[in-house]
């Protein structure tokens, strides 16, 4: 089942909240930081928050056996054999509680 936007907004700003109190330490704790460093801390921070935007999960994916919409499990670690060698993966990983099976997007099955 899909998250409510009033949680999805819950959830976002508590992150937001933790990388502002983050700002308000360093800026604390930096002795005179210049507009520079203040931009850089910025963007790292906002880069952050930004990664962890673009992992959250989207909705889950049918179940090829029966049909139904698979449940976000959270991040999972696959290691993969490529031509380079191993390749260690962290997706989504979604699952089927009724037909009890797991499913490693972009397609391949754990």
């Amino acid at each position: 089942m899909a998250k409510s936007k009033a949680v999805i907004k819950a959830e976002l700003m508590k992150k937001a909240e933790a990388v502002i109190d983050e700002l308000l330490d360093w800026h604390e704790e930096t002795d005179r930081p210049n507009l520079t460093q203040v931009e850089g801390k910025v963007l790292e921070l906002r880069q952050r928050l930004s990664e962890e935007m673009a992992v959250r999960p989207v909705p889950g994916p049918r179940c090829a056996g029966c049909g139904v919409e698979m449940r976000y499990k959270g991040m999972k670690d696959k290691t993969v054999l490529s031509w380079v060698g191993e390749l260690k993966l962290e997706r989504g990983y979604y699952y089927c509680d009724q037909c009890r099976t797991g499913l490693f997007p972009p397609g391949s099955t754990a």
